[in-house]
């Protein structure tokens, strides 16, 4: 299996025709699931939900209008309602703010390694992206006005992409958190938003500052890196953030804070049976076991399968109800030096590890 490749060029709102025209059934898939799981996981009407989608995009117009173009873009090219997409683009905020009685999803272990611990010098950086199951993906490779390039994973109706790297040799990877103070309703600049912005930063530092120079609604990790041999962790709950920086050639992070007194936050919900922590722990532990690492080393810890199915290659639990079934969505490597993006669509036990280029 391979995820549709979408290039896209032009202003925000072009792009977003181009991703809306390109990905319009996926994006009515996605549409669909994820109203589902509104109502019925979070207990969200679809009146409800899309009220609240036009009052973030009302604030988002304002706060990012290049954004706000491309989704206003993805409506028009795939014929859906704009409330409808602009609610996608701000699910990370509607489901975080909402998992308060019940367990945080597991998902999504990131690292980054130093060129000193490579076995050919490069810098990497990647994660499993665990997410619900069955959600549909694709690989945007964008062309600026001014020439940047970038390559990301995104879900398809979302903007601008979330996993990814650009042509000035910074990368971004992802992980969710939760606080006691995650509130949708502060209406600051979503968490897809800053993705969007990050990847199109002129460096890691300014990268750095779309993270951290204002307040959050929610919480959330970014884990950031740059040529020739930069990475940096950012945690953050809304107030608050605390960043981190590489020891002994590699960073790892998962869906817990690392120390959440130093934020001065109370996490809610972390997973009763501590996947989180042990994934963190166990990829940690891999990527130690074999230096300098090679391409084929890390692909092969992101396979792991130590404590199945809450692993690092994370796989739905049959036990679980359906409204609970999470999986490795996607598996994704890169390489900041050679602009390459090595993706699987689906568990990387399951599916070879595909390559995307922003030269091809």
């Amino acid at each position: 299996m391979t995820l549709p490749l979408v290039r896209l060029e032009g202003t925000p709102f072009e792009q977003g025709v181009q991703h809306g025209e390109a990905l319009r059934e996926q994006i009515g898939h996605n549409l669909e699931l994820y109203f589902a799981r509104f109502e019925r996981e979070l207990k969200l009407t679809r009146a409800e939900t899309l009220t609240r989608a036009e009052r973030y995009a009302a604030a988002l117009a304002v706060q990012s209008p290049a954004y706000h173009a491309g989704m206003r873009g993805i409506a028009e090219g795939s014929g859906f309602a704009f409330a409808s997409i602009a609610a996608l683009n701000v699910r990370y905020e509607l489901f975080y703010d909402e998992f308060v009685e019940k367990p945080l999803p597991d998902g999504c272990t990131a690292f980054a390694i130093l060129p000193d611990a490579t076995a050919d010098g490069h810098l990497y950086l990647g994660e499993n992206w665990d997410w619900i199951a069955g959600v549909r993906g694709a690989v945007l490779h964008t062309r600026e006005a001014d020439g940047l390039q970038t390559l990301a994973f995104s879900e398809a109706g979302i903007f601008g992409g979330k996993i990814g790297l650009s042509s000035r040799g910074l990368g971004l990877a992802i992980n969710g958190l939760t606080s006691h103070d995650d509130d949708w309703s502060r209406l600051r600049r979503p968490f897809h938003t800053r993705c969007y912005e990050i990847l199109r930063s002129a460096d890691l530092d300014v990268a750095a500052r779309v993270v951290t120079g204002e307040d959050r609604s929610c919480s959330a990790n970014f884990l950031l890196a740059q040529t020739p041999g930069r990475a940096l962790n950012i945690e953050t709950a809304p107030g608050s953030a605390v960043a981190r920086r590489c020891s002994g050639g590699c960073l790892v992070h998962s869906n817990h804070f690392i120390d959440p007194a130093v934020l001065g936050v109370r996490e809610r919900n972390v997973e009763p049976n501590l996947h989180s922590y042990h994934r963190l722990a166990r990829l940690e532990a891999l990527l130690a076991t074999e230096r300098p690492l090679a391409l084929a080393d890390i692909q092969a810890a992101l396979r792991d399968h130590q404590g199945h199915p809450y692993s690092v290659c994370f796989h739905i639990d049959p036990a679980e109800p359906p409204e609970e079934h999470y999986e490795s969505v996607v598996s994704v490597v890169m390489d900041l030096h050679a602009g390459a993006l090595y993706l699987t669509d689906g568990p990387p036990c399951q599916q070879e590890y595909v390559r995307y280029t922003l030269s091809a």
